[in-house]
């Protein structure tokens, strides 16, 4: 066993109920960009979406355990991928396809499609895709991970905030469109937030194994932006949605991650560090990509 296996980020129970909160704010401050209405957009981009939510859960997991054959991580780093790569979209998605002038509508249909999506997909994927990663037996053995734990965690904490959000989106728009940057610059700051709290007193360990993470997420990341992409231009569709489905497949919700290492993981800490790290990094290049298709 790797030392980064034995490492644990540990929450108490107020930091805990703290990251539950923030969560369920995060998912509402999405929520206030979609309506019902938007769903409906499925019938302009049939092809899209349906390229989309493969390369979110099937190919980019797929292509996930290739890189861990490749780079052989520590078996908790490895877990972390896993886990990531079954993420929903990020909470940054609709703003950097909106910025890098992609197709916004199709962003926010598929993005709420895929999140609405999570509370099966993202569990049992994770327990499918899991079994596949070497030597994980003896680490998934070691914690009580049910699919009924997880589906219900997410239930609570991104299903019904959304479902919220988009009603009062759909019941109060002008209200909404008032309070919606607010809401999303104060969601954008708790997000960053909770990245720092999974970190917070654990700087010695960042700084002795983040070397192990940087590289992978890296490939990890770039791969992912590359999924949507490629699968996209394999089918010949409009360049707006390739640049669209390069950000659902490459920008994923971390802080969802984060919070289930620390409710079902136990803060296992080659998985924190993973998601911490892609939470950070997926940003920084998601930022770059939009800014320079905008440009160009």
């Amino acid at each position: 066993m790797h030392p980064v296996d034995a490492l644990r980020i540990n929450f108490n129970p107020d930091q805990l109920a703290v990251l539950n909160i923030a969560m369920a704010f995060l998912m509402f401050a999405v929520a206030l960009d979609v309506s019902p209405a938007d769903f409906r957009k499925v019938v302009q981009f049939p092809r899209s979406i349906a390229v989309g939510i493969v390369a979110q859960y099937v190919v980019f997991p797929v292509l996930t355990l290739g890189v861990i054959y490749v780079f052989q991580p520590p078996v908790s780093m490895a877990l972390g991928m896993i886990l990531v790569s079954m993420c929903p979209s990020g909470n940054m998605t609709n703003f950097l396809v909106h910025y890098s002038g992609s197709n916004t509508a199709l962003s926010v249909t598929l993005n709420a499609i895929i999140i609405l999506s999570a509370t099966v997909i993202t569990p049992a994927g994770f327990l499918f895709w899991a079994e596949f990663v070497p030597d994980s037996a003896a680490i998934r053995k070691g914690f009580e991970v049910g699919f009924a734990d997880m589906a219900l965690i997410i239930v609570q904490l991104i299903l019904a905030p959304l479902l919220f959000g988009m009603w009062l989106n759909g019941r109060f728009p002008e209200v909404v469109a008032r309070l919606r940057p607010k809401v999303q610059r104060l969601a954008l700051i708790i997000f960053f937030s909770i990245l720092v709290l999974a970190l917070l007193g654990n700087g010695e360990n960042i700084v002795n194994y983040l070397g192990y993470a940087f590289v992978i997420v890296l490939v990890h990341n770039l791969i992912g932006l590359g999924t949507g992409y490629v699968m996209g231009r394999a089918v010949r569709l409009p360049e707006a949605d390739c640049r669209t489905l390069a950000f659902e497949s490459g920008i994923h919700n971390t802080a969802l991650g984060l919070l289930l290492i620390f409710r079902f993981f136990d803060g296992l800490g080659g998985m924190a560090l993973i998601a911490a790290w892609w939470g950070i990094w997926d940003l920084v290049t998601g930022m770059g990509l939009a800014t320079w298709w905008r440009r160009k």
